[in-house]
C-alpha cells in the first residue's frame, strides 16, 4: 500500500495504532504490513498485531474469520469462491471428495488463496484437511499411504510419531495445506468402536499424550498447524457422531485421569489448535449438551482449568451429533461460538443468505455478549495466522509436485515404521513357505501383491459376500495352509467358517486387531494397523521369517 508517507513515519504510525489499543485506524492495515512490523522501529507482538487487525474489522468481517467451509467436488464451486471473495471467510476444509487429482487440488488451493489475498486486508486462508496417517487420509492422489497411529503405538517410539507428523506435514505443505486435523488422541477404550479403532495410538493415556505431542512437533516443523481431536475424547463409545449424539457414561473424575490426560500433556507442549467432538457426557455438568456446544467443557474445563490458549475448532457442524441437539444449523453455529469455539466448520457450502450466516450477523448487531465472543474468536484466528502462516507457503508451487510427492525420505521412513510395528500375537513365522498348498484369502490388492512376493506358489482367493462361504470352503479344502487377511466383521464370519477343518490357519490382522479375540483357535496371528502397502510387505516379511516381529500390542 502506498500511503504517501516516508517509510519510517509509516512504521511509526502503525506502531502507534497498535500500542494505543482498539480503534479505527486512519487507513486500513493489511495482514502483510502488520506481519512485517519488526526491526529498528521495534516489534509488535503477535497478539498486538492480531488485535490491531481485528479492531479494524466490521462485525461481518470478524464473523467471517470464524467460518471454515468445505465444498463438494474436485473443482471449487462458484459458491465457495463467493464466500471467499464476498464474505472473506477465514478458512476452507479439504475433504476426500476434493482430492483425487493432486495437481488439480494444488491449483485449487492456490486459486482460493489468491482470491483471499485480494481482499481488503489481504488475509490468507487457513486450509485444513484430515491427514492423520493410516486409515484416515483425505488427501489421496500422490501422497504417501502410511502405517497410522496404532502402528506408532505398537512401535512405542516418540521419534516415530515426530517423523510421521513431519513427513505427512511436508506433503501437505507442498500442496498449500497449512492446517491438519491431527493428531487423533482419542483412546482405544471401547474395542467395538468402528470410528476410532486404529486411529488411536492405543489405550494408555500418557503414551497417547507423549506420542501426540511428538506428532504435533513434527507437524509444526513441517510448516503445518496440528489440531488434536476429538476433545474431550471419542474413544469410549461404539457410536459415530456423524449420525447420532453418542452418550458416554463417564464422570468427570474418570475423564480427567483418562481421556483428558493426552490434552493436558499437549497443552503444556504448546498445542496450537484443538477440535471439539459432538459427544455428550451426561454424568458431568454438561449433561446432555454436546461437548462441542458446552461452555462447561470449553470455558470452565478447557480454558480455565487446563489453561489452554490456542484455537478451538468444531468438528463438522453438519453432523447429526450437533444439529439434532441444537435444532438447526444456525443455532448450532451460534451455540458453538458462544460456548467457546473460535472456528465453526461446515463440510458443505451454504448459500450466502442462509440463516447460518444471516441469523449470526443479526445476533452480532443485537447481542453484546455474542458480538464480544465472536470478536475474541476472530482475534484468536488472526493470531494463529500471524504465528504460523508464512507468505512463501500461501500458493503451492505446481512445478514441485512431481518431485516432492510422495516424499522419498518419508517413504523410506514409513516402511521402517511398518517393520517396527508388526506384532506377532500367536504362533510364529512360516519359513520358506513350508506347509504344503498355501491359500491367500483377503480383500486387498496389496495383500495379494505382498503375499505372492513372499510365497510365489500360493493361490489367491478374494472372499466376498457375493461369492459366499460355500465357494470359499471349496478353496480351503484344497489347501493345507491358509493365510487369512482379517479386517472386519464380514471377514470374521468367513474365518469362523473354516474352524475344525484341520487346516493350518494363520491370520494377518489389518487395522483393528480386536477381531482376533473371536478366533482363539487359529494357529498363528500377526497384526499390522493399516492397509498401506508397506504394512503388508512388513507382515509377510515377518511370516516368511525374514525379519523379527518387534511391535507390542498397544492396548490392554
Amino acid at each position: 500500500m502506498d500511503s504517501g508517507l516516508p517509510c519510517f513515519v509509516y512504521k511509526a504510525v502503525l506502531l502507534f495504532l497498535i500500542f494505543t489499543g482498539p480503534g479505527m485506524p486512519l487507513f486500513p492495515l493489511t495482514f502483510d504490513e502488520l506481519a512485517g512490523l519488526q526491526g529498528s522501529y521495534g516489534a509488535a507482538s503477535i497478539e498486538e498485531r492480531a488485535q490491531a487487525l481485528a479492531a479494524q474489522m466490521s462485525d461481518e468481517e470478524a464473523l467471517a474469520q470464524t467460518f471454515m467451509l468445505g465444498w463438494v467436488g474436485a473443482e471449487p464451486s462458484p459458491l465457495i469462491m463467493d464466500w471467499i471473495r464476498d464474505r472473506h471467510i477465514g478458512g476452507v476444509k479439504i475433504f476426500g471428495w476434493n482430492t483425487g487429482d493432486t495437481h488439480k487440488l494444488a491449483k485449487t488451493v492456490g486459486d482460493l488463496q489468491k482470491i483471499s489475498l485480494e481482499g481488503k486486508y489481504g488475509i490468507p486462508l487457513l486450509v485444513a484437511t484430515d491427514q492423520e496417517g493410516g486409515w484416515i487420509r483425505h488427501v489421496k492422489g500422490a501422497t504417501s499411504e502410511t502405517p497410522g497411529n496404532m502402528a506408532i503405538g505398537a512401535s512405542g517410539y516418540p521419534q516415530d510419531a515426530y517423523r510421521a507428523g513431519y513427513y505427512i506435514g511436508r506433503e501437505l505443505a507442498v500442496l498449500g495445506i497449512n492446517m491438519n486435523f491431527a493428531p487423533t488422541v482419542d483412546l482405544f477404550t471401547n474395542r467395538s468402536s468402528s470410528l476410532i479403532g486404529p486411529r488411536a495410538f492405543g489405550s494408555d493415556p500418557t503414551q497417547a499424550g507423549i506420542l501426540g505431542a511428538a506428532f504435533m512437533r513434527g507437524q509444526i516443523a513441517a510448516g503445518v498447524i496440528p489440531t488434536a481431536k476429538h476433545y474431550p475424547g471419542h474413544g469410549d463409545t461404539d457410536l459415530d457422531s456423524h449420525g447420532v449424539l453418542p452418550q458416554i457414561e463417564a464422570p468427570f473424575e474418570v475423564l480427567w485421569e483418562r481421556e483428558l490426560v493426552p490434552y493436558r500433556i499437549l497443552f503444556r507442549e504448546g498445542l496450537p489448535a484443538v477440535m471439539t467432538g459432538h459427544l455428550a457426557f451426561p454424568r458431568t455438568k454438561a449433561a446432555s449438551t454436546p461437548a462441542s456446544l458446552s461452555p462447561y467443557f470449553l470455558k470452565e474445563i478447557l480454558r480455565e482449568k487446563m489453561g489452554y490458549r490456542g484455537l478451538v475448532i468444531t468438528d463438522d457442524l453438519m453432523m447429526n451429533g450437533a444439529t439434532t441437539h441444537a435444532g438447526s444449523l444456525s443455532m448450532a453455529a451460534k451455540q458453538a461460538l458462544l460456548a467457546g469455539n473460535d472456528i465453526v466448520m461446515l463440510s458443505k457450502t451454504p448459500s450466502l443468505t442462509e440463516p447460518v450466516w444471516t441469523a449470526l450477523v443479526r445476533a452480532m448487531k443485537e447481542e453484546d455478549e455474542f458480538r464480544d465472543r465472536v470478536r475474541d474468536a476472530a482475534r484468536r484466528v488472526l493470531e494463529a495466522k500471524f504465528r504460523y502462516l508464512r507468505e512463501k507457503t500461501y500458493i503451492p508451487d505446481l512445478e514441485k509436485l512431481d518431485s516432492e510427492l510422495p516424499n522419498q525420505e518419508g517413504a523410506a521412513f514409513f516402511l521402517d515404521l511398518a517393520v517396527r510395528s508388526v506384532t506377532m500375537l500367536r504362533g510364529g513365522p512360516l519359513p520358506n513357505g513350508e506347509g504344503g498348498r498355501l491359500l491367500l484369502a483377503g480383500q486387498y490388492e496389496d495383500f495379494f501383491r505382498a503375499g505372492k512376493a513372499a510365497y510365489p506358489e500360493a493361490v489367491n482367493y478374494w472372499y466376498s459376500e457375493e461369492r459366499g462361504i460355500p465357494d470359499f470352503l471349496y478353496f480351503v479344502r484344497n489347501s493345507d495352509t491358509i493365510i487369512f487377511c482379517l479386517s472386519d466383521r464380514e471377514g470374521l464370519q468367513f474365518l469362523r467358517s473354516i474352524q475344525g477343518l484341520g487346516k493350518q490357519v494363520i491370520v494377518l490382522s489389518v487395522l483393528n486387531p480386536v477381531y482376533l479375540e473371536g478366533v482363539p483357535w487359529v494357529d498363528g496371528a500377526v497384526a499390522v494397523y493399516s492397509y498401506a502397502p508397506e504394512s503388508f510387505i512388513a507382515a509377510f516379511s515377518v511370516l516368511a521369517g525374514r525379519i523379527p516381529a518387534e511391535g507390542k500390542l498397544p492396548y490392554r
